[in-house]
């Protein structure tokens, strides 16, 4: 497998999935666990679950699995702890074998101690804040007191001045009047607390309707946002003086407050009382802060301890659950003192699995080996490609598609080349092919740090594929070359421009004038077709012609590549009635189109190839006239015609009831077939034999057969017209290309502006990065997938298949629970 994870290039072959093989193994109880534990490291079984029918709870090992949830909950509830206070756990550089029971233990007695810490720490936390509150309560409430007696004071003092200069007479009446008003006085009072600021506006007004305006209410803001002990979040909040008359008052204002989420606070009148009350809470908070300070130091303390050892228990107790769960898959022999298990693996590690069994039986003390054998059946194995990391992302581009059936054809080989490239047709700039390649080397020089990293979506999408959109730019400059276009511009990379003005009247904006001068352009496209009135007719034509080559190719390779399946699984029905006629059909309409175009290009023939293939079908018998581009074409058009009309009665017809004939052929006197040779072979036939000996029916077949021969007949119309997607979104990107280039960078410049150029540059750079590098990156990748999708892979690639899903520790340290 160390040799699978690394490399440039495969050290197989990929046309094919790895031959697989379903095995047995015997292994006795003593050494069962340490067994699934090689075999884990090791990587390379897919073990069947024997126990389907069995509940998780009735299985062997549920007792343990539970034993290792309830460590796993732990683990999450000390990795929640330390991500809350900061603390980063160390990684884990050597793998000490620890015993589980030890790490359960310590694991009870971490999380006992780290919860009381956490519940002590609540408790001060609590006390503090509420401490907090009623400092605050007594500091403005014995602002609203201070100032009330001052107010009262100056008052008094003001009214004793004014009755001095009143008239002696009045005067025992009126202090009699005093008398009698303060013996009616009454004892108002009085409760202090906080309330939300949100919520006192509609606190003071619910609290004057319920009693009915008999209270007098003063509220104070508090500038900053104090801690509330109840939910120990941040809260804005005001105090509050409420003075009533009654009890009954009263409790209608504590029944208020306790909606409301008000914290009342005791509060006295005498101003010394207050002071003492200030002093004896000042202290109190201080005292807290140092007990608080303490505990909190003490639990970072006890978090970084749990820290060194975090990922070491982390990846131990994920082991063993997934251990344990791997042992409920497996079924107890009769005699409950062995385990058989059943599984697919590659053929190739036999050996390295009977090593593991080994050295399990060895290591655990076994006095009886571990039993490997291989089992014969009609199952259908999964598919398993050994990959790098240069082809796993390819493959994971046709895997998206459907898994390939076992040992089907690959695409992934020719993807390779072909997904890349094709998208290049469409992206062809080699400005622009520059700038990616500088991001995927950018990711692939990185790539260590950025796989030990967690990325988000969009940044894991596009490290994962860093292979594949290397390869997309190194393709993207070699059209761009092609092409000629650098940002849209032109330049004479290779040799002068072929052609030149006959006199100094020659205008740049046509050929007309023009004549050649020199040997023909070396390499890609004359830079003096661009700027010219002749230079999108000339571009559409060459690259629509292009588009249909490199479609018709594309598609001659997918049929071809159905005729090596064919061979390979021996059905010479599909080589005779499915790959002859869809080539002939094929290359009879579209292959015919491609050798029109290349005789074309090669003689400078101006015959109209649009009226050609119209009147092959319409009047296959008029004389071409001067659309004839070599002798004999009618004959040869009336023959390629004949045989596209034969080849489809040849590709629905013979194959269903010939696969009829076979089907009563091989099942013919089938109840005396001679029994398997030994009961564990029959028993697995008996598993399997549902692929083998399905009931045959003849319409299903005939209709499902008449369906892939419509499909693939208006497949070849349509889908050669759908590689014309390649000439329009090249042509897109170049017209876009160029207006940014034009129309906002030289725009600028013509201003002769500093300050608008600098504008211009950056609206450019914007452009070209938001537009061209991404979004026209993405539509160019997402028709690529879909000629590959479609127009590639529906003629040979079932893609039924199951992926291989071996039992691995790989993977476990990353995976969330």
């Amino acid at each position: 497998m160390a040799e699978s994870g690394g490399g440039c290039c495969p050290p197989m072959d990929l046309m094919r999935s790895e031959p697989m093989q379903l095995v047995q193994l015997i292994v006795p109880m003593e050494s069962a666990h340490l067994t699934v534990s090689y075999l884990g490291d090791l990587g390379l079984v897919q073990f069947k679950d024997l126990n389907s029918e069995k509940s998780p709870f009735q299985r062997t090992y549920a007792a343990q699995i539970k034993r290792c949830g309830e460590m796993a909950r732990k683990i999450r509830f000390f990795k929640d702890q330390m991500s809350k206070a900061g603390v980063v756990p160390k990684e884990v550089v050597e793998k000490d074998d620890i015993d589980l029971d030890d790490v359960e233990v310590r694991l009870g007695e971490l999380e006992a101690e780290l919860v009381e810490i956490n519940a002590n720490n609540d408790k001060l936390q609590r006390s503090y804040n509420e401490l907090m509150e009623y400092k605050l309560v007594l500091e403005k409430a014995g602002e609203f007191f201070s100032s009330a007696h001052r107010g009262a004071t100056a008052q008094q003092s003001e009214t004793e001045s004014s009755h001095e200069g009143e008239d002696q007479l009045d005067s025992p009446l009126l202090r009699e009047e005093k008398a009698i008003d303060s013996s009616k006085q009454v004892k108002l009072g009085f409760l202090t607390g906080l309330v939300p600021r949100e919520k006192s506006m509609v606190f003071e007004r619910i609290l004057f309707r319920a009693t009915r305006g008999n209270i007098f209410t003063r509220q104070s803001v508090i500038e900053e946002a104090v801690i509330d002990p109840n939910s120990g979040e941040k809260a804005e909040k005001n105090v509050f003086v409420v003075f009533y008359s009654g009890e009954r008052a009263k409790s209608k204002i504590l029944k208020i407050c306790e909606a409301f989420g008000a914290n009342r606070y005791p509060f006295s009148e005498d101003l010394g009382k207050q002071a003492q009350m200030i002093t004896e809470v000042s202290g109190r908070l201080a005292e807290l802060k140092t007990t608080i300070d303490a505990g909190l130091g003490h639990r970072d303390m006890l978090l970084h301890t749990i820290g060194d050892k975090f990922e070491l228990w982390n990846l131990k107790v994920r082991k063993e659950k997934a251990i344990y769960h791997t042992l409920n898959m497996l079924s107890l022999d009769v005699t409950k003192k062995c385990l058989v298990a059943e599984g697919w693996s590659p053929v190739f590690a036999s050996n390295e699995i009977q090593d593991a069994l080994q050295r399990a039986a060895v290591d655990s003390n076994s006095q009886v080996g571990s039993i490997f054998q291989v089992l014969r059946t009609k199952e259908l194995p999964p598919t398993y490609f050994r990959t790098n990391k240069f082809t796993s992302a390819i493959q994971e581009i046709v895997d998206a598609y459907g898994v390939a059936k076992y040992q089907e054809a690959n695409p992934g080989v020719f993807t390779i080349v072909t997904f890349p490239f094709l998208f290049a047709v469409m992206f062809g700039d080699w400005g622009h092919g520059i700038c990616i390649l500088l991001a995927s080397l950018y990711l692939i020089v990185r790539e260590k740090k950025f796989a030990s990293q967690k990325l988000g979506d969009i940044m894991d999408m596009a490290f994962g594929g860093r292979y594949v959109i290397f390869m997309m730019s190194l393709f993207s400059i070699y059209t761009g070359l092609i092409y000629n276009e650098f940002f849209s511009i032109p330049y004479p990379l290779f040799a002068p421009s072929a052609y030149d003005c006959r006199d100094v009247a020659c205008s740049e904006a046509t050929t007309i004038g023009l004549i050649k001068v020199r040997d023909t352009y070396p390499f890609g496209l004359d830079p003096v077709w661009h700027g010219t009135r002749s230079e999108l007719p000339f571009l559409n034509s060459l690259k629509m012609k292009m588009s249909i080559l490199l479609g018709v190719s594309q598609m001659n390779l997918g049929i071809i590549m159905s005729f090596f399946n064919a061979i390979f699984f021996k059905s010479k029905v599909n080589i005779w009635f499915q790959f002859v006629p869809q080539m002939i059909f094929l290359n009879s309409l579209f292959g015919y189109l491609s050798v029109l175009i290349i005789i074309k290009w090669c003689t400078g023939s101006q015959a109209d190839l649009y009226h050609v293939m119209i009147y092959m079908f319409l009047s296959p018998t008029d004389e071409l006239g001067e659309n004839e581009l070599f002798p004999h074409q009618k004959i040869v058009q009336l023959v390629l015609l004949f045989l596209a009309l034969v080849s489809v009665p040849c590709m629905l017809l013979p194959k269903p009831f010939i696969l009829k004939k076979q089907h009563e052929a091989r099942h013919q006197g089938q109840s005396y077939a001679p029994l398997d040779e030994t009961d564990e072979s029959l028993h697995v036939e008996t598993n399997g034999g549902s692929h083998g000996h399905e009931e045959f029916e003849f319409s299903e077949i005939f209709v499902h057969q008449l369906i892939h021969t419509i499909e693939f007949v208006l497949g070849a119309v349509s889908n050669t017209a759908s590689y014309l997607r390649l000439w329009a979104l090249s042509l897109a990107h170049s017209e876009l290309s160029s207006v940014f280039y034009e129309k906002v960078l030289l725009l600028a410049w013509g201003y002769n502006n500093i300050l608008i150029l600098i504008v211009g540059i950056i609206v450019f750079v914007f452009a070209t990065v938001g537009v061209l590098l991404v979004m026209e990156t993405l539509s160019a990748f997402l028709h690529a997938l879909r000629l590959h999708w479609v127009e590639f892979q529906n003629k040979f690639y079932e893609g039924d298949g199951y992926k291989f899903a071996p039992f691995t520790f790989v993977l476990t340290g990353t995976e969330d629970e």
